[in-house]
């Protein structure tokens, strides 16, 4: 066949499936146009599919008369309308003829020939282009055209075919075989796979770095591309001068530019990603109008240089390349409206987030849809909230960065992230003493309420405390009750039942008008909890209840799986595992459609436990082994430490009694860790009292050394085995050697830790003899002279046994221990 295809240089990496996905197009469609940005590969694709099209002569064939490459990178623009023609003849061997247009004479030539005509690089030309393509494929049926653009040549029978980047995989395969051509020799590095993603899988941007490997290290490269235009500025000498530097394949794609397109792409240099109305309404102004900006944009996603994502809360997407973006911000600099354009993007975000940040706790009235949009649009959000925060930051601007940072809360503490946003408060929250108490009170009222979703209890009560006076003094009766609540709950937590209640009465004083539903339901549900805390059970269930009731009724059904799994609790302490079960199912499809990784921890932690209790091992695996996972990749150390101890019981119920005893001792390390004391809590109780008889108290107190040395990563590990696999040789348990002890988590590098005689957590002789004489109704003076010893002592042992297992009231204790220690049931 004939044909003058360029000899690839070098070896044609990845882009099977576009190769293939491009010739099975090409046998039924005539005209097809790779479209893509500069360096994004459409020109040596468009070559590997006609060569992949090549075949022994056919004359009846579609592709008898050869292959032919068109080059047109080198004609200028604005010449005469026939200089495609021109060089298409020229390429062909068809000659001009006096006083005929060159593209009928072309057109005759190519009548009867069937053939494939590449066209390549037609951007600058693309009107040419369009009229001479479609004039020849009307009058030349057995003629099929291949072009590459970097936008569409807009005619009618087009297909567009969109070049994307190349795969992580494919950018890393390409990257260590340009680099191995440069150094012979050259390994590779774990590096590379982070270079392939910075350089958005852009080929000739890859083969520029890897072209480096000669003199820097791929660590080296890829620290250096901050500056990738510096970097990547040697080419290959013998490539046409657009492709011989990264910076001069982008200028190329700006040249052809109007100058509003121009001023449009280097103003959304601003945005991670965006929207319409967003670029609407941040990049408008002087160079054109609101109204101008949906063709522009349209233009500039024609032409490569913006991308379009998909839809997100029912609005399209879009973005650029980091390496256009890159070089639209250099612009933006350069013109001097880099200020004023971030400005406009931090108050365009700051806007927004308020107003969604009162829908999501219904201080807005809206849907559940409505408010489930406003959490996934957030995950899209992510890159511009961050911009506008360190922008805040930069500029000194601490009033608008902790306004962001307390709108948002919601959404961080329902992704579980909110350790990471607990820093930005902060940050926000150390400089601002002198911001007016209408910002600064619901700053710390938020920040009180990241420090209950990241399970801080101490940091929750000091930060509700702090917000109370501004709040109360900006007269912000919405976030006095948030203060008021995030209070009780750490009230309650950390057993001062007493002081939750009075903080809860005062939130329901104030919570009363309009507006303050979120509150009202809040307040109720927190109030069960405490009341289950109390062994007060018939009121933990009416509270429970009416928050429920209220927050379907205002559609926050997120705030409603709070109550649900409250709800689910109170069954288990009633020892109801139907009725536990059921509300623990019924919270996860609310969870799961916002993603609230701690919540459904906590729910699926609850099947687990309800599996247990049971006696359905397989059940609370399932469960308890999605749970782990998540409360493992919030890092909430106290969520992550309960779903250790109920591995513990599962492992120990499947017989593995040495794995049960090496995780409770890593979950007693991390609730020390969470400032929480130690303790095991009732269930580890019960499960290690048979483990000690059987193993005796040194192997125990070894094993239980070992857990707590344990880094957190290498517990979570050991807990998610599977029951017939093998524990590791090293492990002090198997060997009988103990292990050299490593920091807890959360200890200074190079402290040691010795491993405790006796679980913390375990009650003591003394203790357990103390539990039976509560279990029997006796008081502390009247157990102080069963005992002969002082009534302080009594109760300071309580003390001592409620933090153990976990309980707060002396009901509590008392049934356990007649439930697990054999006595006797307290008089009526």
């Amino acid at each position: 066949m004939k044909t003058n295809l360029p000899v690839e240089p070098n070896p044609f990496i990845g882009r099977e499936r576009d190769v293939g996905d491009l010739g099975s197009l090409l046998e039924t469609m005539r005209a097809v146009t790779l479209v893509g940005a500069g360096g994004i590969g459409k020109t040596r694709l468009a070559v590997r599919v006609a060569r992949s099209l090549l075949r022994p002569e056919d004359p009846d064939g579609d592709g008898a008369d050869g292959v032919w490459f068109v080059e047109l990178a080198d004609l200028p623009p604005g010449g005469p309308s026939d200089l495609v023609a021109r060089r298409v003849a020229a390429v062909l061997g068809v000659a001009e003829e006096d006083g005929r247009p060159v593209p009928d004479t072309l057109a005759d030539a190519l009548r009867g020939r069937a053939l494939l005509l590449i066209l390549d690089n037609c951007e600058h030309l693309v009107a040419d282009c369009a009229a001479l393509t479609g004039m020849l494929l009307a009058r030349c049926p057995r003629l099929r055209v291949l072009a590459t653009s970097r936008e569409p040549l807009r005619m009618a029978g087009e297909v567009v075919f969109r070049v994307p980047p190349l795969e992580p995989a494919e950018a890393a395969r390409l990257f260590v075989e340009r680099a191995r051509a440069a150094r012979p020799g050259f390994g590779g590095g774990g590096a590379v796979e982070e270079i392939g993603r910075a350089l958005d899988g852009v080929p000739l941007a890859l083969e520029l770095a890897a072209a480096r490997v000669r003199v820097l290290s791929v660590e080296q490269i890829a620290h250096r591309l901050a500056d990738r235009f510096r970097l990547l500025n040697a080419g290959d000498r013998t490539a046409p001068p657009r492709q011989r530097t990264l910076r001069a394949a982008i200028d190329w794609s700006h040249e052809l530019l109007s100058e509003q397109e121009r001023v449009l792409l280097r103003r959304l240099s601003v945005f991670s990603g965006w929207t319409l109305e967003q670029a609407e309404q941040v990049c408008a102004g002087d160079a054109f109008a609101a109204d101008d900006v949906l063709d522009l944009l349209t233009a500039l996603v024609d032409k490569s240089l913006v991308v379009t994502g998909g839809e997100v809360a029912g609005e399209v997407r879009f973005r650029m390349l980091d390496t256009i973006r890159q070089y639209a911000t250099e612009r933006l600099e350069a013109a001097g409206e880099s200020t004023r354009m971030r400005v406009l993007h931090r108050n365009a975000l700051l806007e927004r987030a308020e107003l969604h940040g009162e829908i999501a706790i219904a201080e807005r009235p809206a849907s559940w849809a409505e408010r489930v949009d406003l959490f996934r649009r957030y995950d899209a959000e992510l890159g511009n909230v961050l911009g506008a925060l360190t922008f805040c930051l930069e500029s000194g601007d601490i009033e608008r960065g902790l306004r962001i940072c307390t709108a948002l809360r919601t959404y961080w503490i329902v992704r579980g992230q909110a350790a990471e946003w607990a820093e930005w408060t902060d940050r926000f929250l150390a400089r601002a003493d002198d911001l007016p108490s209408y910002v600064r009170g619901p700053g710390l009222a938020g920040r009180a309420q990241i420090a209950v979703g990241g399970r801080d209890v101490v940091q929750a009560g000091e930060f509700a405390e702090a917000a109370l006076a501004p709040c109360r003094a900006a007269g912000d009766e919405f976030m006095t009750a948030i203060a008021l609540i995030t209070l009780a709950e750490a009230h309650t937590r950390a057993g001062r039942h007493e002081q939750a209640a009075a903080s809860l009465d005062e939130a329901d004083a104030i919570a009363g008008g309009p507006g303050q539903e979120w509150n009202r339901a809040y307040a109720s549900i927190a109030r069960g909890y405490l009341r289950i805390r109390q062994g007060r059970l018939r009121e933990a269930r009416e509270s429970l209840e009416t928050g429920l009731s209220i927050m379907r009724d205002i559609g926050q059904l997120w705030g409603a799986s709070h109550a649900l799994i409250g709800l689910g609790r109170l069954a288990e302490s009633r020892g109801d595992g139907p009725a536990a079960r059921a509300r623990y199912i019924e919270a996860l499809p609310i969870l799961r459609e916002i993603g609230a990784r701690p919540e459904i921890a906590r729910a699926l932690a609850g099947l687990g436990r309800v599996a247990l209790d049971q006696d359905e091992p397989a059940a609370a695996r399932e469960a308890l082994t999605e749970s782990l996972r998540l409360s493992s990749s919030t890092g909430i150390r106290l969520d992550v430490a309960r779903a250790l101890d109920t591995f513990a019981e599962l492992v120990a119920r499947e017989g593995d009694h040495r794995r049960a005893v090496f995780l409770g001792g890593a979950a007693a390390a991390l609730r020390d860790a969470a400032g929480r004391g130690p303790g095991t809590g009732a269930r580890f109780e019960r499960t290690l009292e048979p483990i000690r008889r059987k193993l005796g108290e040194p192997l125990v107190a070894q094993l239980w050394g070992e857990g707590r040395a344990a880094l957190p990563d290498e517990a979570v590990d050991r807990a998610l085995r599977a029951p017939d696999d093998g524990e590791p040789a090293e492990v002090g348990s198997l060997t009988g050697a103990v292990p050299a002890p490593r920091p807890e988590p959360g200890a200074r590098a190079g402290a040691s830790v010795a491993a405790p005689v006796t679980p913390p957590g375990a009650l003591t002789a003394r203790e357990r003899e103390i539990a039976l004489l509560v279990a029997r109704g006796l008081s502390n003076r009247g157990i102080a002279e069963e005992l002969v010893i002082s009534p302080a002592t009594v109760a300071r042992h309580v003390t001592n046994i409620l933090t153990k297992l976990g309980f707060g009231s002396r009901a509590q204790v008392a049934a356990w221990a007649v439930d697990h220690l054999g006595g006797d049931p307290p008089p009526s």
